[in-house]
C-alpha cells in the first residue's frame, strides 16, 4: 500500500468559503475533512438587541436564501409570543419561500453544478460537445436561459415583500404586506410564464406526466418515451450523469433529515402528501426506517471546530458561539459546528425531503442505501415540479379567500422560541431566548452546517466527509469526482462562517 497523498481543495462555485481536504491511498480517498474557513458570528450580533431586530439582521446572513432565514426568524418569534398567523399570512409566507427555493434549485444546477460537465476530463464522452453547448458558463444555452428566467420569477418575492433579497415583510403574527388583486395577478402571470418555460425546456413534458414517474424503470421509460424528454435539460442530465457515473458516487451515512414546512391553511384546497398539516413532511430516516421529528434531540458539537465554551453536544436553545482563536494552527479545525440528530449525523436537502416524504421514485433510487450525486441533483432539478401547483393555488386563494394577513399578539418579557424551516438546502433552525425584553441568546443551524459539518466529539464524520470516503481519484491534479460530490450538497458557507488565515499550499480548483 502506498503512503497517503493529501489534497487540499479550496472549493469555488459554492456559496461562501469551503475547503475540502482529502487523503488519497491507492487511488481512492481514505480520509476526508470538511473545513469552513471563515468566522462570521451572526448569533453574537443579535445578543442584547430588541427581539424584532432579528427580522432585519438574519435575512442578511445569506443573499440567495434570505427569505428562508426571514421565515425561520418570524416563526421563532411566533413561537415565543404565541402568535397565530391567519390564512393569507401563511400563504404569502409560503409562496415567497417556494419561489426563492425554485430560483435557487435551478441556478445551482445550471450555474454551479453542471458547469463541471464541460471540463476537459469529460472530453472523451459522447455527450461532451452537447454539454459544452448547454453548460458553458454564461454562454451556454441552458445556463443563459436559467439566469434570465429565474431573474423574472423572483420578482414575485419583490412584489409580495417589497424587495428581494433581504426583505423583512414577515413579522410575528403574519406579514405586513397586503398584495392587491393586480399584484396577485402579476405574480400568477410571472409564475405561468416560468412554468411554461420549465415544462418546455427543463422537463420536456407537462407536470402531470412527470408526476407519473414513480420508479427507476419508470424513469427510464419516461426518458425513452419521446425526443422531447431526451432533449430536455432533465433528459440530458439523466443521459450525461449515467455516462459520467454520477449514480455510483457520493453516498454517505444513509441518514436523512427534514424539518418539514409550508404549513397548509385550514381552508386551503392544497393537501399534504402524508395527510398532515404541512406540504413538506418532517422526519428522520435512517437505513430506510422513519422516525418522527423531535427537535429536542438536536445537539451541536464543537470538539473539531474552532469554538470553545463547552464539551459534548449541547442543544441549540442552550448553545453559545465563542470563537477560539488559539486553534488557528490546527489543520483539522473548522469554523462550522457539528450538528447531530440523536447523536447521529444527518444529510438534509431536496433528496432528504423526498426520502422522508416516501416519494416512490427516490425511495426506489436510494432503497435503504445512502443516496448518490445523481439522486441528489435529480431531486433538486425536479423539486419545482412539486411546488408549482401549490404556489398557483395559494396565489389564487389569496385573491379569493378574504382571510387576514396579520393577527395581533402580546409581547413577553422573557421566553424561548424555535423556528423550523425546510429551506432550499435543507433543515434550517433559529432558536431565540428573550430576557428582559431583549435577545439573550440566538442560535442558527443552517442546512450546510448539517451537511458540511466536521467530525463530532466522538470522531464521526459529517455527511460530506462520509460521502467522499472510498471515492476513486483518477487524476489528483483534477479531482473532478470530489467536486461533484461536494457540490451535490449545494454548500452555503456564508451562513456558517467569516476570517481566513493562510496555511501551507492550497491547490487551486478550476473556476469554469
Amino acid at each position: 500500500m502506498k503512503a497517503a497523498t493529501e489534497i487540499r481543495l479550496p472549493m469555488n462555485r459554492v456559496e461562501g468559503d469551503l475547503e475540502i481536504r482529502v487523503e488519497v491511498t491507492d487511488g481512492h480517498i481514505s480520509e476526508a475533512y470538511s473545513v469552513g474557513t471563515m468566522y462570521r458570528g451572526f448569533e453574537n450580533l443579535l445578543r442584547g438587541r430588541a427581539p424584532l431586530d432579528g427580522l432585519v439582521i438574519t435575512p442578511r446572513i445569506c443573499g440567495i436564501c434570505s427569505t428562508a432565514h426571514l421565515m425561520a426568524a418570524a416563526k421563532a418569534l411566533d413561537d415565543v409570543f404565541g402568535a397565530r398567523v391567519p390564512g393569507n399570512g401563511t400563504r404569502v409566507r409560503n409562496v415567497s419561500l417556494m419561489v426563492e427555493q425554485i430560483q435557487n434549485d435551478l441556478r445551482h444546477m445550471f450555474l454551479l453544478f453542471a458547469v463541471d460537465f464541460t471540463r476537459p476530463a469529460y472530453a472523451g464522452l459522447p455527450l461532451y460537445e452537447e454539454a459544452v453547448r448547454r453548460h458553458t458558463p454564461l454562454r451556454g444555452t441552458s445556463s443563459s436561459q436559467a439566469i434570465r428566467e429565474t431573474k423574472r420569477l423572483v420578482e414575485i418575492v419583490a412584489i409580495l415583500g417589497g424587495q428581494w433579497p433581504h426583505s423583512s415583510f414577515m413579522v410575528p403574527g403574519g406579514v405586513v404586506s397586503v398584495p392587491t388583486a393586480n399584484e396577485v395577478n402579476q405574480c400568477r402571470s410571472l409564475l405561468a410564464s416560468f412554468r411554461k418555460w420549465y415544462e418546455g425546456r427543463i422537463l420536456g413534458c407537462r407536470l402531470e406526466r412527470w408526476r407519473e414517474v414513480d420508479s427507476g424503470p419508470a424513469l427510464q421509460a419516461w426518458l425513452d418515451e419521446s425526443d422531447a424528454h431526451r432533449e430536455s435539460d432533465l433528459g440530458f442530465f439523466l443521459r450525461f450523469s449515467r455516462q459520467a457515473g454520477l449514480d455510483a458516487i457520493g453516498g454517505g451515512h444513509g441518514n436523512f433529515l427534514s424539518f418539514g414546512g409550508l404549513k397548509i391553511p385550514e381552508s386551503s384546497s392544497v393537501s399534504a402528501p402524508d395527510g398532515g398539516l404541512h406540504l413538506v413532511p418532517s422526519g428522520f430516516v435512517s437505513s430506510g426506517r422513519k422516525e418522527a421529528f423531535d427537535p429536542a434531540v438536536i445537539t451541536e458539537d464543537i470538539g473539531f471546530s474552532r469554538f470553545t465554551g463547552y464539551t459534548g453536544g449541547r442543544h441549540p436553545s442552550e448553545g453559545i458561539t465563542v470563537p477560539d482563536t488559539d486553534r488557528a494552527g490546527d489543520a483539522r479545525r473548522s469554523w462550522a459546528k457539528a450538528p447531530r440528530y440523536g447523536r447521529r449525523p444527518a444529510e438534509t436537502g431536496p433528496l432528504a425531503e423526498r426520502i422522508v416524504a416516501a416519494d416512490p421514485l427516490f425511495c426506489d433510487l436510494v432503497g435503504d442505501g445512502e443516496g448518490s450525486v445523481f439522486a441528489r441533483q435529480l431531486a433538486r432539478l425536479v423539486r419545482p415540479a412539486l411546488l408549482f401547483p401549490a404556489v398557483d393555488t395559494w396565489l389564487k386563494e389569496i385573491a379569493s379567500s378574504g382571510e387576514g394577513f396579520y393577527k395581533t399578539y402580546r409581547g413577553v418579557d422573557r421566553g424561548d422560541g424555535f423556528g423550523a424551516v425546510q429551506a432550499h438546502r435543507g433543515a434550517l433552525g433559529h432558536w431565540i431566548t428573550i430576557e428582559n425584553v431583549k435577545i439573550a441568546r440566538y442560535q442558527v443551524i443552517t442546512p450546510t452546517a448539517w451537511n458540511a459539518s466536521p467530525r463530532d466529539d466522538e470522531g464521526v464524520r459529517g455527511p460530506v466527509e462520509q460521502a467522499l470516503i472510498g471515492l476513486p481519484v483518477a487524476d489528483p491534479e483534477d479531482p473532478i469526482a470530489v467536486e461533484h460530490v461536494v457540490r451535490s450538497f449545494d454548500p452555503c458557507l456564508v451562513c456558517t462562517v467569516h476570517a481566513i488565515e493562510g496555511e501551507g499550499t492550497l491547490r487551486p480548483v478550476t473556476f469554469f
